[in-house]
């Protein structure tokens, strides 16, 4: 049966007591939603309607996917509401499953289990036990175990509320059957809302059988609503990406302090150290060792390369066997091939730098191409920008870069070129030759510090 998706993400989340709307509010450093859109993707959908209304159009506009089929909800006037503004572009044979936007966590196998218990005269409903269920939608069961209704907690009576049982909101039914039932809901209750959950009540009326399957825990159908419950399932998130990499043998030296907001590729016998943060996608071949304080951001490291403690990588390719800080920073376009070594205080932006060379201190390495084995001395610089344009520098294969040395872009150093200390060269150095420039020492007789007035 085809599935469709309708996920909920109208709501306002004033207790949020942001501007941003909530689902857009960001975990893992991506918006609610798009967490939720995932799942529905991992289950091949075959197509996602999401209802948004609070925030206008900067719900789409964050999430503009062609994929995506957007219905707004003008005002919000509860759950079986908003699902109706989606049901008009929903196929009558589909198989509906409906999500919330604040609800990031479900897993996909769970999601598929829900899917599952669901048919043509099954109403499946994803529920959870809590240890304290105060606020939500309680499930009600007959003698039989048999679900008959689910009873909001503010409508619901002392005996009522102590069941342990909650709704998620969670469910997936027959489109067809939906459409009926919600043409026959009201909004007669103490919220004056239209209850999703009152088609429940609908499908025992038709004879159907109502099933409630139980999420594996409570993280897992955790809502978001404030800051506190978004930084709750912030450490859900990330204790789970966490065990993911240690199940395929990466080490953590501590689970808690690893924060991977994106796919990360892993090879075997990874070290990762303390306060480490992983943004976009990120590889990391064989042996490869993370030092602590680390940002990698949609980076590509080779085998046994080693990044000290305090570098930030962005967009960056790394060799194999390369050695890069501590409080180096890589920036878009930085490509270094095998053995290349990246020193402290060493920035490098859209250049490349070849195998075996080095820039051990206090450089800046930027839209050049470095050759192989080159030495670039402390405090050199790629005079790069002239205010209005960048230019290119190139060092050929076997150049030693003195140390203080500026290099005024446009300009070529030739292979096994030296260039002295303290130079600023303008014109392109020959190849083999030690090229330098100086301007003249001189010593001022007579001269006296200036003193302060008292």
């Amino acid at each position: 049966m085809r599935l469709s998706v309708v996920i909920l993400a109208a709501g306002q989340g004033k207790r949020m007591q942001s501007d941003l709307p909530k689902v857009l509010q960001p975990l893992a450093g991506r918006p609610l939603l798009g967490h939720v859109i995932d799942s529905a993707r991992a289950i091949g959908a075959a197509e996602i309607h999401v209802v948004y209304g609070h925030g206008g159009e900067r719900v789409p506009e964050a999430l503009h996917d062609d994929g995506l089929r957007w219905a707004f909800q003008a005002e919000q006037q509860g759950t079986g509401h908003a699902v109706m503004q989606a049901m008009p572009g929903v196929p009558a044979e589909s198989m509906i499953l409906i999500l919330y936007g604040d609800v990031p966590l479900v897993r996909p196998d769970t999601l598929r289990r829900l899917i599952e218990t669901a048919g043509d005269k099954t109403l499946a409903v994803l529920s959870v036990r809590m240890k304290d269920p105060t606020g939500y939608g309680r499930i009600v069961r007959d003698r039989g175990g048999r679900v008959v209704r689910i009873v909001e907690h503010k409508d619901a009576t002392p005996k009522e509320r102590r069941i342990d049982e909650v709704n998620t909101g969670l469910m997936a039914v027959p489109a067809a059957l939906l459409r009926q039932w919600l043409g026959r809901i009201s909004n007669d209750n103490a919220q004056g809302e239209f209850y999703l959950t009152d088609v429940v009540v609908q499908a025992v009326k038709d004879g159907l059988t109502i099933e409630a399957v139980i999420a594996d825990s409570e993280e897992e159908v955790l809502g978001v609503n404030d800051k506190q419950q978004l930084a709750e399932v912030e450490a859900v998130n990330r204790r789970r990406r966490a065990e993911q990499l240690m199940a395929q043998g990466v080490t953590l030296v501590d689970p808690a302090r690893l924060d991977a907001r994106g796919p990360v590729e892993v090879g075997r016998d990874v070290y990762i150290d303390v306060n480490v943060v992983f943004e976009g996608t990120v590889k990391l071949g064989d042996r490869v060792r993370i030092g602590p304080n680390v940002v990698l951001r949609n980076c590509v490291i080779g085998a046994d390369t080693e990044i000290f403690p305090s570098c930030v990588l962005d967009d960056a390719v790394v060799g194999e066997r390369c050695h890069v800080g501590p409080f180096a920073r890589l920036r878009p376009g930085a490509a270094l091939d095998d053995e290349v070594h990246i020193g402290n205080f060493v920035e490098v932006k859209k250049s490349r730098i070849k195998r075996g060379a080095k820039a051990n201190h206090l450089s800046y390495i930027g839209d050049a191409t470095v050759g192989e084995r080159v030495n670039v001395g402390a405090g050199t610089i790629c005079c790069n920008y002239d205010g209005a344009n960048k230019w290119p520098t190139e060092i050929g294969n076997g150049a030693f870069i003195g140390s203080g040395t500026m290099l005024v872009a446009p300009v070529k150093v030739g292979e096994n070129a030296t260039i002295g200390a303290g130079s600023t060269i303008t014109r392109d150095a020959p190849p083999e030759k030690l090229t330098l420039e100086r301007s003249k020492q001189v010593t001022l007789e007579g001269w006296k510090r200036p003193v302060k007035q008292k």
